[in-house]
């Protein structure tokens, strides 16, 4: 398998350990296991960010265009609204 596959199938997994975390704090009543769950994130998420880097600068990974100030301010508008 290449490296640019395992790359991209390890950002694709840490993606869905995200998701699987945030919705587990949402729903964990238990304020030491939703802390301890939390430090999970964390780790996965700072993990995830530094694989990022090291693919976007392999040119395994290219981000979403970034949003101009109109764009950013509409979303905001629309979540605020």
């Amino acid at each position: 398998m290449q490296e640019k596959t395992m790359v991209n199938d390890v950002l694709s997994m840490e993606k869905s350990d995200l998701t699987f975390y945030a919705n587990t704090i949402s729903e964990c009543q238990n304020q030491q296991l939703r802390s301890a769950i939390q430090q999970i994130r964390n780790g996965c998420e700072n993990s995830q960010y530094e694989l990022y880097k090291i693919a976007q600068s392999k040119g395994y990974y290219q981000p979403a265009a970034q949003a101009n100030d109109q764009e950013v301010r509409q979303v905001r508008s629309q979540l605020q609204g």
